[in-house]
Order: structure tokens, then C-alpha cells, then sequence
């Protein structure tokens, strides 16, 4: 079966215009992912690793290299592709957690759960049961369903973040530290949904502070390094963190 994504080549760096020089970011990264696969990233503390998933969202644009991802339409360069096709598989088929929850004023945290059902063309009385489905799941008080998000504690407001970004089953996830702030219920919840995704065939790509929260789901993973030269993902494995794959960012 061919991959669903498939990483070539891989670089990225920014200009710091007021220092006018260069920092890169990572080089030379590849790697292939399959339908139902969790891919852990791996490095120390500015080592690329949001860098590297906010470059596949296609948040920052590559240097060089190429993300070929299999849409349903045949095979797409998620590196150079238009933006307009990057929006239209944002919604339906790639999406991005992370820790943090932009919320807009005045606008209630189920009407938030709710709006990617409703994009989706669900009903609105159907989305909005599903989102009180996921927000009870995660822990959110019943009394904060009609409230907004902008008073919660950065805690529930990750809770909603994670109840809307995971509402609806995509192709590809990623994951940016989304076990951050949780309280045990709620990560105990994640790891329940990530666990059910992945079962359905949701590829997903995640750097976690903690990778033992979901040491059981974990397929393979890469160690982000400026140490050595890139090479391929490999099998994970907890306790030898010495076989870690090494990519030269």
C-alpha cells in the first residue's frame, strides 16, 4: 500500500532580517507514513520539532524538500501546492492540534466543539449533541458548555481545544504537545480518541513532553539532532532511547 505521506528532502530555515543571518531549522528530513501509523517526534527543546509540524500543516513553507501527500484526487505536493488546496485538505483531511485554543469573543464553547460538524454539513441540533458528547468526555463542566472560552483556565480551554480539534475523524494529525496542561481524566480521554483514530486508520505525527502518555500507540519515531546526518524513522522502542533515528535539523 502506498503511504499517505511521504517526506523527501526536507528543509527549513528563517531569515532573521534584524540580525541578517540565517537559523536553521532542520535539513534534510525523510520519512514515509501509512494510514493508521503514529510517528513520535523526538529532540531536545528548540531542536525544530513544532517547526517541523507547522512545516507540513504548510503553516511555514519549506526550502527545499517535498511532502507528498495522497489525496483523494492522486498525489500532492503539500510543499509548493496552491493555498487554496491547502484549505480545502485542512478541512477535510489534515488537521492540527495543539495546546493552545484561539477563541473568539462572544461565541460559546459547544458552538466551537460544534462548527467543524457544521462545516462538514452536518445538522445543527446532530453537532451540537456530538459536541456535548466531547466536551463531556473531556472533562468540561456542563455549566461552561454555554460560556466562553475567552474566562476559562488555560486547562478547559485546552479540554475544548482537544474536544474540537478531534470532533471529526481526519486523514492526517498532528499533534504539537497536546498533553500539556491536561489534568489525568482528560489526558486518559486523548489517549482514548487517539486510540479509536488510529484503530480507524488516522495517520498521525506528535511531539509530546511526555511520551509515555502514549507509549502504546507509538509506531516509530525520529530523535531531531544537529549531531548527526539524517536517516529514516525507526521502530520506537521506550526504554533505548540510545536506537533513536538521528536527523540532522
Amino acid at each position: 500500500m502506498p503511504p499517505l505521506l511521504d517526506v523527501e528532502g526536507l528543509s527549513k530555515r528563517f531569515h532573521m532580517y534584524h540580525l541578517d543571518q540565517e537559523l536553521h531549522a532542520f535539513s534534510g528530513i525523510s520519512f514515509r507514513l501509512h494510514a493508521g501509523e503514529f510517528l513520535l517526534l523526538r529532540g531536545e527543546n528548540g531542536a525544530g520539532k513544532s517547526t517541523l509540524l507547522r512545516t507540513l500543516y504548510r503553516s511555514y513553507l519549506p526550502q527545499a524538500g517535498h511532502i507528498w501527500y495522497a489525496a483523494g484526487e492522486g498525489r500532492i505536493d503539500l510543499a509548493t501546492a496552491a493555498d487554496v488546496d491547502i484549505t480545502l485538505l485542512r478541512r477535510r483531511d489534515i488537521g492540527f492540534v495543539t495546546q493552545f485554543l484561539t477563541a473568539r469573543p462572544r461565541v460559546a464553547a459547544v458552538e466551537i466543539v460544534a462548527e467543524p460538524l457544521r462545516r462538514a454539513g452536518m445538522a445543527r441540533a446532530e453537532a451540537l449533541d456530538e459536541a456535548h458528547r466531547w466536551l463531556e468526555e473531556f472533562g468540561v463542566k456542563r455549566d461552561l458548555w454555554r460560556a466562553y472560552p475567552t474566562t476559562f483556565s488555560g486547562g478547559e480551554q485546552q479540554k475544548v481545544n482537544l474536544a474540537r480539534a478531534l470532533i471529526l475523524p481526519q486523514k492526517l494529525l498532528l499533534l504539537d504537545e497536546p498533553t500539556a496542561s491536561l489534568d489525568a481524566g482528560a489526558r486518559a480521554a486523548l489517549v482514548r480518541r487517539l486510540a479509536d483514530l488510529k484503530a480507524g486508520g488516522v495517520a498521525m505525527i506528535g511531539v509530546f513532553h511526555h511520551p509515555g502518555d502514549v507509549a502504546g500507540l507509538i509506531d516509530r519515531e525520529i530523535l531531531l539532532t544537529t549531531q548527526t546526518e539524517p536517516e529514516t524513522a525507526v521502530p520506537y522502542a521506550p526504554a533505548a532511547t540510545g536506537e533513536l533515528d538521528h536527523v540532522a535539523v
